[in-house]
Formats: C-alpha cells, sequence, structure tokens
C-alpha cells in the first residue's frame, strides 16, 4: 500500500524508514508550502487550529501524488488533537478521494482501531523483521534528536553558521538513508566533529538560553514557526527545546516505561496550574518553571490560533514569569500569519534580553 502521513518536523525520517521496510510505499507529501496552507484553510473549518489546517494540505498534495492510505495518530483528552483524523477523513471523502486511514490511537485510546492499523501495517513481515524494523526507526528518531540539539548548540557559537547549517542538513539526509543501525552513532559523530570545529571562541555570557514551549506541532515543523531555531541561532541565542518527537513516544506510547516525564511535569506545574487541561498546556507551564529555576535569558511560547490548552497555558505565563523574573514572548500563529512581523518581534524579544543580561552584569560588578 502506497502511504503517507503528516510533517512534523523530522518525523518523516523514521516513519519514511519504517514503512517502506515493511514492505508499503512511503508518500512523503511535498514540504509544506503556501499551496500546502491554502488547501487546508480552504477544506477546513474556519475554528480548526493551524496544525489542522496544514495537516489536511499535506493530505491533499499526498493523495494527489498516488497515496491510497493515510497513517494518522489519534489522542485521547480535551485537546482537539483526538478528532483530527476522523474530521479530516470526512473531509477527504467529501472531496471525492479514495483512500484507507490507519489510525494509531495511544494504547489507553480506541484499541480496535489500533489493531486493525497494526495488522495492515506489519502484514508483510515476520514479527521478528518488524521488531528489527521498529528499532531501527526508533533509534533513527532518538539520533536525530540528538543531532538537532547539538546543532542547536553549536549553531550561534560558529564561525561560519551557513556551513553549521549545511553539515547539519547532510547529517539529516545520511540519517534518513542508513540501514544499519549500528551506523547511527558514526554519523553523529561525524556531525560533533564538524561543528567543533566552526566553533570560534566566544565570552562565556555572550549566548543567551532561550527554551522553545507551546504546542508540540507549532514547536517541532519549522515550516510553520518560520524556522525560528534556526533564526534565534543565526542572532547569538541557543534554543533549549524540551518537546522531540522521541520525547513524545516515550511519554504518550511508552509512558509505563518512562514515568519520569509525566512525574516531572507534574511536579513543576502543580503550584501553578493542578489538574490536566489537555494537549501540551500542563508541559508549557513545567517547562516554563524550568526554565525560572535554571535561570535562562527567556521564554517564547509557540501556538496555533484557537488552541485551548495552550491559551489555558497563556494566561497563567505571567504569573509564572514574575515568580522567576523570566521574561516570555507569545507567539500566536495562523495561516494568515506575516513572516516579517513575527520576526520584528522575535528580534526585539532578544533585544530586550541582551539588554537586561548586560544590566545585570553591570549591577553585580
Amino acid at each position: 500500500m502506497r502511504l503517507t502521513f503528516p510533517h512534523m518536523g523530522l518525523l518523516s525520517i523514521p516513519v519514511e524508514t519504517l514503512i517502506n521496510g515493511l514492505g508499503h510505499e512511503a508518500v512523503v507529501a511535498p514540504p509544506t508550502n503556501k499551496r500546502t496552507f491554502e488547501l487546508g484553510a480552504k477544506f477546513s473549518p474556519e475554528g480548526a487550529c493551524l496544525p489542522f489546517k496544514v495537516n489536511l494540505g499535506n493530505f491533499i498534495e499526498a493523495l494527489e501524488l498516488g497515496a491510497e492510505g493515510i497513517l494518522a495518530a489519534g489522542g485521547t483528552g480535551p485537546c482537539r488533537f483526538g478528532y483530527y483524523a476522523q474530521i479530516q477523513q470526512q473531509i477527504l471523502q467529501d472531496l471525492g478521494y479514495k483512500f484507507q486511514l490507519l489510525l494509531l490511537d495511544p494504547p489507553k485510546g480506541r484499541t480496535k482501531e489500533l489493531y486493525r492499523a497494526l495488522k495492515i501495517l506489519f502484514q508483510y513481515r515476520r514479527p521478528d523483521q518488524v521488531v528489527r524494523l521498529v528499532n531501527l526507526a526508533w533509534k533513527k528518531a532518538r539520533w536525530l534528536d540528538r543531532g538537532n540539539q547539538l546543532f542547536r548548540y553549536y549553531l550561534p557559537r560558529s564561525k561560519d553558521q551557513a556551513e553549521a547549517v549545511r553539515c547539519y542538513e547532510e547529517f539529516l539526509a545520511r540519517i534518513r538513508r542508513e540501514t544499519l543501525s549500528s551506523q547511527l552513532p558514526v554519523h553523529y559523530r561525524d556531525l560533533t566533529r564538524r561543528l567543533e570545529d566552526l566553533t570560534m571562541p566566544l565570552q562565556a555570557d555572550s549566548i543567551l538560553r532561550v527554551k522553545i514551549i507551546g504546542e508540540i506541532y507549532m514547536v517541532l515543523e519549522p515550516r510553520v514557526n518560520f524556522h525560528l531555531e534556526t533564526v534565534l541561532g543565526k542572532m547569538g541565542v541557543e534554543v533549549v527545546r524540551p518537546l522531540s518527537i522521541s520525547q513524545w513516544v516515550e511519554e504518550h506510547l511508552l509512558g509505563v516505561f518512562f514515568p519520569g516525564h509525566k512525574q516531572r511535569t507534574v511536579l513543576l506545574s502543580e503550584p501553578f496550574l493542578p489538574s490536566f487541561v489537555g494537549g501540551h498546556g500542563r508541559e508549557t507551564i513545567a517547562e516554563l518553571v524550568d526554565a525560572g529555576v535554571n535561570q535562562l535569558d527567556g521564554v517564547i511560547q509557540v501556538l496555533p490560533f484557537t488552541c485551548m490548552p495552550e491559551i489555558v497555558a497563556y494566561s497563567i505565563t505571567p504569573e509564572v514569569s514574575k515568580v522567576y523574573g523570566t521574561p516570555v514572548l507569545t507567539l500566536v500563529i495562523d495561516e494568515h500569519s506575516g513572516e516579517a512581523g513575527l520576526m520584528t518581534r522575535v528580534e526585539a524579544f532578544v533585544d530586550l534580553m541582551r539588554r537586561k543580561k548586560a544590566l545585570m552584569r553591570e549591577v553585580s560588578t
């Protein structure tokens, strides 16, 4: 079966590996572009959030390329993400597209749909082959996240930022092509060496450290947040980002084996937000508290317009910011958002943090 899936950061690399390895054919939608936004906005409900619209646009473009099935994740709780797949399926069918929906609900969700999807996915491979392929895809996700973290650290410290970006893109291409899990750390070590060679000597306090928090899709997908991480890195800002593909899998699909993620979130957020509000609302507050405790220079919250969990978190961020003295910039993005206006706000926020840091340095001396 020719299967497609939505874009979200680096997700396409391990998912493409898994689909092709299982005997299917991965149909990767074109990188999210202006037409993707236009298609998604045209056929989505007006009040739907941006991730819904962009995912729908991804699916339409992939179906135009011949995809026969859609691999989508499900969810539980107040966030509307749990209904994405079903509503998108109805919209696409009304538009005349013929396809199968393979819905990967979390184990605590609708298990019948999950078992049906897994049966179709694994039908061409023996159990031992499935285990090997899942292991390879999982390790790719882990090493991709490590490589991304390394890139975020070295980009603002690089004497040739264009070359640093090129090294990172080559690393991604190598991980995509790799078929042996034993070679993944080799590619990571090569990236480390190349980025270290580009490092220039800097004063210890010249680099700002900023944490990006918010709704996971908006945080991870560079084509909807205007490549925020790279833009900040080129401004001399090290981006700290707790959300990642592997972290999401550990917390939501393998939570019984990784209970520390949820325990940490509850512990940090409870003084300000003692209950679950859906999505990553509680994680947003927890990570803002963590940024304050660790004295990061600032925090940027990224959320789609109409996102209920993040709106709840947004109403609490001023209190947390006041308690820890951490500057917070909130970016609410939809399909009408302009890059120029958003970048102006980001640049002003970076300038504010630099001024604050310089003032604190003067006071301490």
